[in-house]
């Protein structure tokens, strides 16, 4: 079951923490730019090129201290067709190289059209008789704005197949309070409502490990709101984006974890992929060696939780 292989591979490097790979090619060295460019030409071709190079390497420099790496979509699809060959070969690699691949797509939709997306991403595909997998991610983001009717077929899946995913209930990004922070007729807010269910579906994957397979995507950037929702999901999984580039620090992030130290796992994506072009990293690694700088970046963040859970554990004592 995907949450058990998560806090394995958790467990494995001690490190609560994922990759975000969201690569735009602004951040990509000008020499893996040009080498594929002058294989491929300047156009979608040469771009999914650069990224499917820039991506490899940054996998193989983490996959030994890093359980997960998350691609975002979006960042792949502007690139068209090209770009999702980019996506699908990045997934690959990082499972080849024994990576979990949790793909962020926020899908949702009607049921039947909810069906084919976690097919897509989560399931197989079947062709003339025979099932084909698509993209064959670990998990996946999930919207769940249309109710359980566009939820559903990804819950079924994950109980199937042993998948998961991080249904989005409080999210990093500033606006989020616009529609999320919102007072129901009950005297809650809408993301509290949504945890609620959250909660609800997490029982339909549970692991050996006490936790589901159904998460919860819960920002870096709002820590008191982490610490209500950790109460009310006790099950699922919190995925937590907005550390790093966003402005999250490790003591919010760890506003996410249950008392076991386990219940979160912390996603930086800008900070790890151009940790060459910080101010931190500049002096010691050029462009040409910007795999080692995500290393010790990521090496950085996992010695920053660290010290968040310590420091929140002799509190809590």
């Amino acid at each position: 079951m995907f949450i058990d292989k998560l806090i394995a591979g958790i467990r494995k490097f001690d490190n609560p923490t994922v990759a975000g790979l969201d690569p735009k090619l602004e951040y990509i060295p000008a020499s893996i730019r040009e080498k594929a460019f002058s294989e491929c030409g300047k156009g979608f071709a040469g771009a999914a090129e650069a990224i499917i190079w820039f991506n490899k390497r940054l996998i193989d420099a983490l996959c030994d201290i890093v359980p997960a790496v998350k691609p975002q979509l979006a960042y792949y699809e502007m690139y068209g067709v090209e770009g999702i060959r980019a996506f699908t070969e990045t997934c690959r690699y990082a499972k080849l190289r024994g990576m979990m691949v949790i793909a962020d797509a926020k899908r949702n939709d009607i049921g039947s059209t909810a069906q084919a997306y976690s097919a897509a991403y989560l399931g197989k595909t079947e062709i003339a008789g025979e099932k084909f997998a698509a993209c064959d991610a670990d998990a996946l983001t999930v919207n769940p704005y249309l109710g359980i009717d566009g939820v559903k077929p990804f819950i079924e899946e994950c109980s199937a197949s042993g998948k998961g995913i991080f249904v989005l209930v409080k999210t990093s990004n500033k606006s989020s309070g616009q529609i999320q922070d919102l007072i129901t007729q009950d005297g809650k807010h809408i993301y509290e409502k949504v945890a609620e269910l959250v909660d609800e579906w997490s029982t339909a994957a549970v692991g050996k490990s006490g936790y589901s397979s159904i998460g919860a995507v819960v920002g870096a950037t709002y820590p008191e709101q982490a610490g209500v929702l950790r109460k009310i999901m006790k099950r699922s999984y919190f995925l937590v984006p907005g550390y790093g580039a966003q402005g999250g620090t490790a003591k919010d992030a760890v506003s996410a974890f249950n008392e076991d130290g386990l219940g979160a796992v912390i996603n930086a994506s800008r900070s790890i992929m151009c940790a060459w072009r910080s101010d931190h990293w500049s002096q010691s690694y050029d462009e040409e060696s910007f795999d080692q700088a995500a290393r010790e970046e990521a090496l950085r963040m996992k010695e920053d939780i660290r010290r968040a859970l310590e420091s929140k554990k002799d509190k809590n004592d």
